[in-house]
């Protein structure tokens, strides 16, 4: 019988070892699933009818209002639309002049816009729906006012004489009287054109007599 070496040896020790390693070796487990969120995530549903409706590309309107119903009088603003973004929509006003869209993070989901700033993109069956009912005002009128209550806060005025009218005294216009000059007087303009002439005639029987 022939003697076993060292290698053999070794080598025989090695493969005892590993085999029982690999046979006994646990099964590789599959890789744990994530955890998924147990949130719900909204989406965006579409109608039956399928329209779909887009705020005109405008750079003076970037964005429009909606509203709670069909009036922006009646009913107050709830959000707004960008312009491009399609929206699903259910229907038209009455007057045709509003269209109802879906509008999320609102009571109903539903929202107005008015209906020439949106184009229609999809075209369907936009029945007319009814318009919400309008909201109650903050504050209630009051009908009857307590006489009691308004007089303490009011200030009382006292009843004054009107001042009596007296009628101003006669205007007197004064009148003047031309003074009559007296014929008699001699005029001062035939004085001076006398002297004048007088002198005149001296000047003449001078210059005659030099010569």
């Amino acid at each position: 019988m022939r003697r076993l070496t060292l290698r053999s040896f070794i080598f025989l020790a090695l493969s005892g070892l590993i085999l029982p390693l690999a046979f006994f070796a646990p099964q590789q487990l599959p890789a744990a699933r994530a955890q998924q969120p147990t949130g719900s995530v909204p989406t965006v549903t579409g109608t039956p009818s399928g329209a779909i409706v887009a705020l005109y590309l405008d750079e003076t309107r970037p964005q429009e209002l909606v509203y709670a119903g069909p009036s922006s009088y009646l009913y107050p603003p709830v959000g707004v639309i960008l312009a491009g973004q399609e929206l699903p929509a259910y229907g038209y006003s009455e007057d045709q002049t509003w269209i109802q869209i879906y509008y999320p993070g609102i009571p109903g989901s539903r929202a107005w816009v008015y209906a020439p700033y949106v184009q229609m993109l999809k075209i369907g069956s936009m029945p007319n729906l009814p318009a919400p009912p309008t909201p109650t005002p903050a504050t209630t009128p009051i009908a009857n006012i307590d006489p009691t209550l308004v007089a303490a806060f009011s200030t009382p005025v006292q009843p004054a004489l009107l001042p009596t009218f007296t009628a101003p005294a006669p205007l007197e216009v004064s009148s003047f009287e031309a003074q009559q000059t007296n014929p008699t007087r001699f005029p001062i303009g035939l004085l001076i054109f006398a002297f004048g002439f007088i002198g005149g005639f001296g000047t003449l029987i001078s210059f005659l007599r030099g010569r």
